[in-house]
């Protein structure tokens, strides 16, 4: 009985977001498909819409469906409008620096830097042509002042797998360090490093191992 009352009240709520996203959906062309595609402010209000009625119906037997709703969707209209900001203000200042931005979800921005255009190989120091795009990236991030930064290291399986792993560290480390002496607080990032275990790519082909040989920067809403 109670299911019922907490499935019925989701539904309610599904219903309420629906009536506001249509006053407040918007679309936008993704850049690589050319498809109209409803931005993550719209879906950030719908997802917690649905997650605050669920809560709030659990809270209160049912009767805080409604007021679940309006919370939960404020929030994730917040965050899905901030990242939609962040990640086009991103787009405009990496436009030809070789960084890759993908958008994970609608609470985290993913900056991938290839290795070719960031270290020389077997190097822990930072290329000269990449420092440019990270100090667009602390521009922007100092804009936005409520996320922070993962930066991880990856690299190819050539060589062994501890040395693979302290290069991976040593490498996202080493954007960190460049990016917090370049005016973005150090507390706002964390480095970590991965070696060779988590390819994108098989390493079979040396287009592969190029592909895994890299760091990514991703951005999160601040905790």
């Amino acid at each position: 009985m109670k299911m019922n009352k907490i499935l019925k009240s989701t539904l309610v709520a599904m219903s309420m977001t629906a009536l506001l996203s249509g006053c407040q959906t918007t679309q936008r062309t993704n850049a690589m498909t050319g498809e109209q595609e409803t931005n993550s402010t719209t879906k950030g209000i719908f997802a917690g819409c649905v997650g605050g009625a669920v809560i709030g119906a659990i809270a209160n037997d049912g009767k805080g469906a409604a007021i679940g709703c309006a919370a939960g969707g404020a929030a994730g209209g917040v965050i899905g409008y901030q990242m939609d900001q962040q990640e086009e203000a991103l787009r405009q200042e990496l436009v030809g620096t070789g960084v890759q931005i993908k958008r994970v979800g609608e609470d985290k921005i993913e900056l991938i830097l290839a290795g070719d255009i960031s270290f020389s190989t077997g190097s822990t120091r930072l290329a000269e042509g990449i420092k440019p795009a990270l100090r667009s990236v602390v521009k922007v991030m100092n804009e936005f002042e409520d996320t922070d930064l993962i930066v991880s290291g990856h690299t190819d399986s050539v060589g062994s797998e501890s040395s693979n792993q302290q290069l991976s560290k040593t490498r996202a480390m080493a954007v960190q360090n460049y990016l917090s002496e370049n005016g973005l607080a150090y507390g706002r990032t964390h480095a970590q490093g991965f070696g060779e275990l988590m390819p994108k790519c098989s390493n079979d082909t040396v287009q592969g191992k190029a592909c895994n040989r890299r760091v990514e920067l991703t951005i999160v809403p601040a905790k």
